[in-house]
């Protein structure tokens, strides 16, 4: 409500009570409450969950209180600490590879995509790249067991065997193999993921002036250096954003390992996210809920500095920040 101020010629802006204003508005608090206590009950009310860091959590005994000694366990304790660490260790290095890689795949084929002058022949190349993304990890997981077999049946062993690499009955089993785990993982990941990611880079390149490569053109450059000075150079900034982006969600690395997780690579394969699933929820009588639960918040504590680093990080870069 506004009030004019007759000897002063202003306008004074004077504001209802709190309460009627919810009142005035009633109809749309009734509409947000459902979603309101839905986000409540399934991402607040389960934080409560992290006191259970500082206590001595095990199935069939009372939680009691130990302090920071959770905490403690993760860096001293011999066994625990070297679980604990090497988890660490291959989370980032598996989610920092595996960003570097689908990143520079993704560039790769919308570069290549772009290039095409047939559009029919684009579009279908497009759905088929982008298909395996709608595909679960179960499913993926499934088909590359198979594809991967060390058996008879085995597509690759079969392949090595009839060129002369592998001899008659020589397998390589590369889903329990700590030399064959990661490429093959890799290797998934550029298969399942790359088509979604060409998605940003395509629409940045639809964007680029024509006219930039007209200039180009004039000037004598061939398509390679066109690709060189112009199309890279427009990519630069979008590449570098996604790259911040998706930095701040290494620590999140769970379902895609989960499923190909074998007990043989467990020293190259086992990451934070399954160390907590199998220590405190696959366990069974021996589950240690405190020390996993002190675990995770560890690992929410390194994503939220993470979250903060990659934040300051695009102000650089994009001018703005991601929260």
């Amino acid at each position: 409500m506004a009030k004019k101020n007759k000897s002063e010629g202003t306008v004074q802006v004077v504001k209802k009570p709190l309460s009627k204003r919810i009142w005035n508005h009633r109809g749309f608090y009734l509409m947000f409450l459902p979603v309101f206590i839905f986000v409540i009950l399934t991402q607040y009310w389960p934080m409560l969950g992290i006191r259970y860091a500082f206590y001595e959590y095990k199935v069939g005994r009372t939680p009691t209180f130990v302090g920071l000694k959770n905490f403690y366990d993760m860096f001293s304790d011999p066994i625990k600490q070297h679980a604990f660490l090497t988890a660490f260790k291959n989370t980032l290095e598996l989610s920092i590879i595996k960003l570097i890689i689908t990143t520079f795949t993704s560039v790769v084929v919308s570069i290549l995509l772009n290039e095409m002058a047939n559009l029919l022949a684009k579009k279908i190349l497009q759905t088929v790249i982008y298909l395996p993304h709608f595909m679960s990890w179960v499913v993926t997981a499934s088909i590359f067991s198979l594809i991967l077999a060390p058996t008879a049946s085995g597509m690759v062993n079969t392949a090595l065997q009839n060129w002369g690499i592998l001899g008659t009955g020589e397998y390589i089993y590369f889903l329990n193999d700590t030399k064959w785990w990661r490429p093959v993982y890799y290797l998934i990941n550029i298969w399942k993921e790359t088509g979604w990611g060409t998605i940003i880079f395509l629409a940045t390149l639809a964007g680029i002036n024509p006219e930039l490569y007209e200039a180009a053109e004039i000037d004598g450059a061939t398509r390679f250096q066109k690709m060189r000075y112009v199309t890279l150079p427009a990519l630069a900034n979008t590449i570098i954003t996604v790259l911040i982006l998706n930095l701040a969600k290494v620590m999140n690395l769970f379902e895609s390992v989960l499923v190909f997780w074998q007990r043989g690579v467990n020293d190259v394969a086992d990451v934070i996210s399954t160390y907590i699933y199998r220590t405190g929820l696959a366990a069974g009588a021996t589950s240690d809920y405190g020390f996993t639960t002190a675990v995770g918040l560890f690992k929410s504590l390194v994503g939220c500095v993470l979250v903060l680093v990659c934040n300051w990080a695009s102000k650089k870069v994009r001018g703005r920040g991601i929260v």
